[in-house]
């Protein structure tokens, strides 16, 4: 059984509550770097930064962040951006679900090897079945799931959705 549990709408309400967070936490920069994790994480950051840049005069910076989700420690973690474009600056690292942590622990890993002023991470949708100590600073939803459910997350043009699978 497919649930739709959020609308376009409500993705891109999300997106700008999100943005206006970041925003207030960020306020006093004048560069942040918005993270996104490749394939679903970079499409939210996208949004994210599509609504920071009508809120601020900061510079806003995407970095594509790669890694294998399955066995990120097989692969590394590889960013867009050369280590010098990020020191010392406020990033926040973005992706579409936050389920057993894995993703998000390896990106800020691999971003705390570097002197930064600070690390935030943000999430459209949290379901609670972390194996690693890490949550998301700015979350769209939380969810109460079972392992045996999945969540997809689809950035189809003007027709955003999540489903509980």
């Amino acid at each position: 059984m497919i649930n739709r549990i959020l609308t376009h709408d409500q993705i891109q309400h999300i997106a700008k509550r999100i943005a206006y967070q970041i925003y207030e936490t960020n306020v006093n920069e004048k560069e942040i770097v918005i993270a996104g994790i490749n394939g679903s994480g970079l499409s939210f950051a996208k949004k994210i930064i599509a609504v920071l840049k009508k809120i601020t005069d900061s510079e806003i910076v995407l970095c594509k962040v790669d890694m294998n989700k399955k066995n990120p420690l097989e692969s590394g973690v590889c960013t867009s951006l050369p280590e010098a474009d990020y020191l010392n600056k406020s990033i926040v690292l973005v992706d579409d679900v936050l389920n057993s942590g894995t993703t998000l622990i390896y990106g800020t890993h691999h971003f705390l090897k570097t002197p930064i002023k600070q690390l935030k991470t943000a999430v459209l949708v949290n379901r609670n079945h972390k194996k690693y100590p890490i949550k998301a600073d700015f979350k769209g939803i939380s969810l109460s799931t079972s392992l045996n459910e999945h969540i997809k997350v689809d950035f189809e043009p003007k027709n955003n959705a999540v489903y509980l699978e």
